[in-house]
């Protein structure tokens, strides 16, 4: 699975980025690697992996899109 993610700049500071194809899949940080950790995350929690898993299901890519 390869999912897009899109890092916009925050008015406040830092990044906003969300998953097209996952609606509602939105985080944030104060960097962009930050940003990127935080919506692995949220992508994670949003496939409901099991919580004792540190790293997304395997064969899942992130393309990153900055704006």
């Amino acid at each position: 699975m390869r999912l897009r993610i899109v890092l916009e700049p925050s008015d406040e500071g830092g990044y906003t980025v969300h998953v097209p194809a996952l609606p509602g899949c939105i985080s944030e940080g104060e960097s962009r690697d930050v940003a990127v950790v935080n919506i692995r995350e949220a992508i994670e929690l949003y496939l409901d992996s099991p919580e004792d898993e540190e790293s997304l299901p395997e064969g899942v890519l992130i393309d990153v899109i900055s704006i």
